[in-house]
């Protein structure tokens, strides 16, 4: 496959969005101070602290992606395990705990002259939570764009769906916990119910029903294009709420965007090395070393956000710092394919294993 056709896998909104989280930061601060009855009367509508708006645009992004995941590969989890180890391992033992300690140096030490102690600590819940979720969607891009093995990537990210059921609240728990910031196990346990639970079963039931009924084909070639522009319609529109509540404290700490950046930046190119480097050293394909290094150095950010405002509320500080990683993701992330696909060939002396 060539370098243009490659490219053209990431969608314009997908490659920009960056760009669209800025545009959607200007509108909402700009509805947040002219138009401050639209974001007043929006919430209004709560239900257990969650904002029923904003719980169905998140929604309407998680939902589509849920579809996409086939759980039935997982019955191949036993054919060459390897790269699924780097990733469970990348995941959920390193990157919680990494993220923990790059944000908490950064926030409380390099510029403790310039955040105060309240906002670090809520700045760092929100980096925790996109430390403890794992990518899901936008892997399929980077694995795509990689050239990565499709069907090694699709195990890889199901596997760490269900982990996800397990081990997100509790690490999550714990690191909140060390950083003196209290959540009720229930509240925790219903926001992943919500936001993970309910639309993955809805996902795995709509993929079994449209595949039984028009097959698979149909499904991927065209069922699934029909939700291409949902996820990133749902997230901007989200964005946009999330800015207007945000907009006062944006204007009061505009830096403390870049500074919230710098650790995230930092921990992404640092797992995504740990990852990559590991694969290296077990000895896999770059196909499937690719994908592995970048589901670790990932975020699942829709769900940390989804979080982050059932657990905080809008206006928090957290939030804006899950929306942060929305702002540096695809950047960041088209770098480590650059460097991912440049360095392809160090992988070429290694056998292909099998995977199907």
């Amino acid at each position: 496959m060539n370098e243009k056709n490659n490219k053209s896998e990431i969608s314009f909104f997908q490659k920009y969005l960056s760009f669209w989280v800025i545009l959607c930061m200007g509108l909402g601060i700009l509805m947040g101070n002219f138009l401050p009855e639209v974001p007043e009367f929006l919430n209004r509508f709560e239900y257990a602290n969650v904002s029923i708006p904003v719980a169905i645009l998140i929604w309407v992004m998680i939902y589509p992606m849920m579809m996409k995941v086939d759980f039935i590969s997982i019955k191949n989890v036993r054919k060459n395990p390897k790269g699924l180890f780097v990733t469970w391992v990348t995941n959920w033992i390193i990157k919680p705990f990494t993220m923990y300690a790059i944000a908490y140096f950064f926030l409380f030490i390099v510029f403790k002259t310039w955040i105060t102690p309240d906002l670090a600590t809520e700045y760092l819940a929100g980096t925790i939570l996109l430390g403890a979720a794992p990518c899901t969607a936008m892997v399929f891009v980077w694995s795509h764009l990689t050239k990565g093995n499709p069907a090694y990537t699709v195990v890889q990210v199901a596997t760490n769906d269900l982990i996800i059921l397990i081990a997100f609240i509790p690490i999550v728990k714990l690191l909140l916990g060390v950083s003196n910031v209290s959540v009720p196990w229930d509240t925790l346990i219903l926001s992943v119910v919500i936001f993970v639970v309910i639309p993955l079963l809805g996902g795995m039931i709509t993929r079994h029903l449209v595949i039984k009924k028009k097959g698979l084909e149909f499904f991927e070639n065209k069922f699934l294009k029909k939700f291409d522009g949902v996820t990133v319609t749902g997230l901007l529109l989200t964005l946009v709420l999330l800015f207007a509540f945000q907009g006062e404290v944006i204007i009061e700490n505009p830096v403390h965007i870049l500074m919230i950046a710098v650790p995230l930046v930092i921990q992404t190119f640092m797992i995504f090395g740990i990852a990559y480097f590991a694969s290296y050293k077990l000895k896999l394909t770059h196909d499937i070393a690719a994908p592995a290094g970048m589901i670790g150095a990932s975020n699942f950010f829709e769900l940390a956000v989804a979080v982050a405002i059932a657990l905080f509320g809008m206006e928090s500080p957290a939030v804006l710092a899950t929306v942060v990683g929305v702002l540096t993701e695809v950047p960041t992330m088209l770098i480590l394919v650059k460097i991912a696909n440049k360095t392809a060939y160090k992988f070429e002396k290694f056998s292909e294993p099998e995977t199907e």
